[in-house]
């Protein structure tokens, strides 16, 4: 068992019986009344995200977890497919569980949580950011860096996003998973 004091972003909990990450957190110290921390928990089950305040000192229940690097192979009817590159063995896992599946590429590293004493998958989370080639887009027009204007344009993986004026069909760039905006164009490496 913990306590608020030991809240940090990432720590897995169970909160009302299920399984939660802290995503956000804040400890708040009124001038008058008890301290609180309030936080923002991710129900690693449903992937819905709730606001919760805990009073100053609760005891919380931790979760065992352990980070596992696995390699994107398929998707078919039955799941999203991945492979442990330690031990080759496979996983299928649901798109619930995947933080952007729409950026999942074949042969793509990802790293997935598992509970440690049901060694079961809780979240697959994809690279911070992802290289991508853009497969269609408008032409673009040399020089046109002055706007912020943004167009839209399909990537590989068939998600569509948008992209600066100046972006031609054929090119790589880079996009924040979480967000699912183009950040810049990709330098190689």
């Amino acid at each position: 068992m913990a306590d608020t004091s030991d809240i940090r972003n990432g720590l897995c909990i169970t909160f009302n019986g299920n399984p939660h990450q802290i995503i956000e957190f804040l400890h708040v110290k009124p001038g008058k009344g008890p301290a609180f921390v309030r936080t923002k928990l991710r129900n690693l089950d449903t992937g819905r995200v709730i606001d919760n305040t805990f009073p100053s000192g609760s005891k919380l229940e931790i979760i065992r977890i352990e980070n596992r690097n696995y390699q994107f192979l398929y998707e078919d009817p039955s799941g999203w497919h991945f492979m442990n590159m330690d031990d080759f063995n496979q996983i299928t896992i649901p798109k619930e569980l995947i933080n952007a599946p729409q950026f999942l590429k074949e042969g793509m590293e990802c790293q997935v949580l598992f509970h440690a004493d049901e060694d079961r998958p809780l979240v697959c989370e994809l690279p911070q950011k992802v290289a991508l080639e853009i497969t269609y887009t408008e032409p673009g027009i040399k020089g046109d860096t002055a706007t912020n204007t943004l167009k839209p344009a399909t990537v590989e993986t068939g998600a569509e996003i948008r992209v600066p004026l100046f972006i031609d069909q054929g090119e790589k760039v880079v996009i924040d998973t979480a967000s699912g905006d183009y950040k810049e164009r990709y330098k190689g490496e």
